[in-house]
């Protein structure tokens, strides 16, 4: 059973046989299907099946069709989908060993690492690919996230001259950012001897202060899967939705987490306080992402 069900309300799923119901309904009652041939097997149909049980979360259940028109499950996955832009940065595609399903990587300079993440729409992508048309130039990335662990934390209080400062900072990071990608020798100078003062300073005031004082957001890898992040995010916007299968409520929350904008959703039930824009969610989520391909 797919531990992130729980995140999209499905909580009191404990077995097997609940989770193929719901399979088969989501198969039965789709709110979107796709479908593409792979591997230069015109007859080797591969297919998607995406229920929603709240605007932008759902499952989505992928498999193959043999000859006898007999849909075989493959996978399938719970999904949230991102309502806006996060990065306008080149992603990288590849595929897992096991199945047909696909993690993309992105450099985006406000993070300072790669981003990787589970690639949501698999079907647009194996089209351009079977036609020998990716990469692509002009692609855009929605990122969205699940969690079935979070908090809410107050914010750290900040005037208009703070927040001034710390937007002309990171802009001037990420200036320098990309002029060290580049390979401007200069930048990597000034990009260490940031890294070393921040660290200092940190190191010196954390004796005496919480360090959820001193870092206002974080965004960093977590465990052995690729694809998880331990976050600590600002608050944008938030919804609680209910699952109209289940009934249980799910909050959805944009988050801006080094200046990179993404949406989560959780369980009402494991989100510890109450969101409010402004304050922070802090929490562990798996990160998955849609590539906006051009028409």
């Amino acid at each position: 059973m797919h531990r992130y069900l729980r995140a999209i309300g499905f909580s009191t799923f404990k077995n097997r046989k609940q989770v193929n119901d719901l399979l088969s309904f989501a198969v039965h009652h789709s709110d979107a299907q796709s479908y593409t041939s792979i591997d230069d097997d015109e007859d080797l149909l591969f297919s998607e099946y995406q229920l929603e049980i709240a605007p932008g979360i759902g499952v989505a259940v992928r498999g193959e069709y043999s000859d006898d028109n007999q849909f075989i499950l493959n996978y399938y996955f719970p999904f949230c989908k991102g309502a806006q832009i996060s990065s306008y940065e080149q992603v990288e595609i590849f595929r897992f060993a096991e199945k047909e399903a696909y993690a993309g990587s992105c450099d985006d300079l406000k993070l300072g690492v790669s981003l990787i993440f589970y690639l949501q729409n698999v079907i647009p992508y194996l089209k351009l690919a079977h036609a020998n048309r990716y990469p692509i130039k002009g692609t855009s990335l929605t990122l969205g996230g699940l969690s079935v662990e979070g908090r809410i934390l107050l914010p750290i209080e900040k005037k208009e001259a703070d927040k001034r400062r710390i937007r002309k900072e990171s802009a001037n990071r990420t200036r320098r950012m990309n002029a060290a990608r580049n390979g401007d020798e200069t930048a990597m100078e000034e990009l260490t001897l940031e890294d070393i003062d921040t660290y200092s300073n940190i190191s010196r005031l954390v004796l005496k202060q919480d360090v959820l004082t001193l870092v206002d957001t974080y965004f960093m890898p977590y465990g052995v899967e690729c694809d998880q992040y331990s976050i600590l995010g600002e608050i944008i916007s938030y919804e609680q939705f209910e699952n109209k299968i289940s009934g249980e409520k799910i909050w959805i929350m944009t988050l801006s987490c080094n200046d990179l904008y993404f949406d989560v959703a959780i369980n009402a039930q494991d989100l510890i306080g109450e969101p409010l824009a402004g304050r922070r969610f802090k929490g562990v989520i798996w990160m998955q992402g849609q590539v906006n391909f051009p028409e």
